[in-house]
């Protein structure tokens, strides 16, 4: 740490004033003991005596002058209380700067850090305000975060329920006014109604799952899960919807019977999804298959389809809320825009990953999971 340069004139100063009363006490100190065994011939000849009886070194020298060794002795008591004063004065000056950096800090300069370094517990304190502001500054911008994602999440919610909401209301209000000239009119008027009010059921539905995924204290009913048998009904109860797109559906688990650990419906909601998107988005695909493997302690599970490839600048955002690839918001091609992102909050309850694999001839969701569950496990 730099001092200011009226610190360093105030340490001269008080470094010069020290040693001048040091010598000035020291003097008087001499001259009084001084004039006391002057005064005193008894104790004068006492010292005369020990001066005599005392020998010192293998030559065996004898003190004669008792006054350079009081002179001696009072130097070096004077040299330690200097460096103690100005040691101490230049913690103080330490501290004061600590304190000026604090109150900077304080005013609301969260990006400003004490850069300077000290010797001692100081130093501790300089760490740990460092630490803190930096602590404070990562929470700020994970409530920001929250605020924003909330902000977000109200906006897409409000824009996908405000779209049908408008046709449903357009709709009924034709019929309430009897505007429709047949009966072709008004099943027509109604259908419509029905099938924005499905939209907004599903939207509502998806909203309320991701909710549940995204809590990490989330309850999981967990239970041993044959993967083999999930992956075979998941394939057989989207048949007959493949085929109407000339998609064939096909599972297969090495080794067979795989068992695992994991919450069976949350299961299979993510592959549910994950076919679902493969029928939706999957282009001019011929198949969709849900291969299993055992990896060590671990499960990975592909949902592969040969349909178009998957934008580069769009594979990692995916598994964000509401993204979808198609520029339009459209419900004529895209769903709710949640599906993939209750993917990603159902692997995250289960403790593992799931990402992307895409090129020209295949398209690959790949989960990889835990065989064995444990509460405890860190994300």
């Amino acid at each position: 740490m730099k001092l200011t340069a009226g610190e360093r004139s105030s340490l001269i100063f008080e470094g010069i004033s020290t040693v001048i009363l040091l010598f000035l006490l020291n003097v008087s100190l001499v001259v009084m003991a001084d004039f006391a065994i002057k005064s005193n011939p008894g104790m004068e000849s006492g010292i005369f005596i020990i001066k005599q009886a005392l020998q010192i070194g293998p030559y065996h020298t004898q003190i004669w002058s008792y006054q350079r060794w009081v002179v001696g002795f009072l130097v070096l008591i004077d040299i330690w209380v200097i460096v103690w004063r100005l040691r101490r004065r230049y913690a103080q000056y330490q501290l004061q700067h600590i304190i000026r950096e604090l109150h900077y800090i304080a005013q609301g300069h969260f990006d400003h850090r004490i850069s300077f370094k000290v010797r001692g517990e100081q130093q501790q304190v300089i760490t740990s305000v460092n630490s803190l502001v930096d602590s404070a500054i990562q929470s700020m911008d994970d409530e920001r975060k929250i605020e924003q994602s909330k902000d977000e999440l109200i906006t897409n919610v409000s824009h996908d329920l405000r779209t049908p909401l408008t046709s449903i209301i357009g709709y009924l209000g034709l019929i309430e006014d009897e505007q429709y000239h047949s009966q072709e009119d008004l099943l027509k008027y109604t259908h419509t109604a029905y099938e924005k009010a499905t939209q907004m059921k599903s939207l509502v539905e998806d909203l309320f799952e991701y909710t549940k995924v995204r809590q990490t204290s989330a309850p999981l009913n967990i239970m041993s899960v044959n993967l083999d048998q999930m992956l075979e009904q998941l394939a057989a109860s989207f048949e007959l919807e493949a085929s109407k797109k000339n998609i064939t559906m096909s599972a297969e688990t090495k080794p067979s019977n795989l068992m695992i650990q994991a919450d069976a419906e949350k299961l299979g909601r993510l592959f549910s999804n994950l076919i679902a998107n493969g029928l939706k988005y999957g282009d001019g695909a011929t198949y969709i298959k849900l291969t299993a493997q055992q990896k060590n302690n671990e499960v990975q599970v592909y949902v592969s389809n040969d349909g178009a490839k998957i934008p580069e600048k769009s594979q990692n955002h995916l598994f964000e809320r509401f993204y979808r690839v198609e520029e339009s918001r459209s419900k004529a091609t895209g769903g709710t825009g949640l599906g993939l992102a209750i993917v990603q909050g159902i692997v995250d309850l289960h403790h593992g990953n799931v990402k992307v694999e895409s090129n020209e001839k295949e398209t690959s969701f790949v989960v990889t999971i835990p065989i064995g569950y444990q509460a405890d496990q860190a994300n």
